[in-house]
């Protein structure tokens, strides 16, 4: 089993006192709300050329396509304000992106009917899968920019997927590759004690018993 998915187990919850009711309705079972934006990823964060850089798009599609990074900021541009929710025991309220709804890039590719899942594969080495009608939600896209300026390398940068009503993980950094499947299969942290489905309002974090996860791991880490 993955080292870091092992360290995941029963932390409590810092929560202050004074958050109001309806921040509280908003913050999921064993979360701490945070004003700061955590970065955590798996591996380095990649570099790129952007002449060279594709997004690619295929399996259960009539036909594979690709998009340069220009194709994709000539879409339709969406911008939301949406609370994420991180395993590692965070969240972060009223965040805003811009970027390209799943939904609206639908009418581009010809989808094969029997396509319910989707499986984003990101650098490096990365992959997270999700339901096919969880995309089609009003906040879920593919994202370039975060409270008005272009993503940072750190926070995925060139693009990055956001599916905020699932755990983090769910929401790939550095995004290749998008694959639809006629089946399910379990991405990277799905294959390592991390649970299929992530709803945080469920606290759908493992897969079986509970990993340690140290209740102060996250603000160890740096912050944006």
């Amino acid at each position: 089993m993955h080292g870091k998915a092992e360290r995941l187990k029963n932390a409590k919850a810092i929560i202050p006192s004074d958050i109001d009711a309806v921040l509280k309705e908003r913050r999921p079972p064993g979360q701490t709300l945070t004003g700061k934006f955590p970065i955590l990823h798996e591996g380095d964060i990649p570099r790129y050329d952007m002449e060279e850089w594709r997004l690619t798009i295929g399996g259960e599609v009539e036909e594979e396509i690709s998009f340069g990074y220009e194709d994709i900021l000539k879409l339709p541009a969406t911008r939301i304000q949406c609370d994420i929710h991180c395993v590692t025991r965070w969240s972060k309220l009223d965040t805003e992106w811009e970027g390209v709804l799943f939904r609206d890039l639908l009418p581009l590719i010809k989808v094969k009917p029997e396509a319910k899942f989707v499986m984003f594969h990101a650098d490096p080495d990365y992959e997270t899968n999700v339901p096919l009608a969880d995309l089609l939600m009003d906040d879920v896209m593919l994202a370039y920019r975060y409270a008005g300026e272009p993503l940072t390398d750190k926070h995925g940068w060139p693009l990055r997927t956001i599916v905020p009503h699932r755990y983090f993980w769910k929401s790939a950094k550095w995004v290749r590759r998008i694959e639809f499947m006629a089946e399910d299969r379990p991405g990277f942290w799905e294959r390592n004690g991390f649970h299929n489905e992530a709803d945080p309002f469920a606290e759908q974090r493992f897969s079986g018993e509970a990993l340690p996860i140290p209740e102060d791991e996250w603000t160890k880490k740096e912050f944006d």
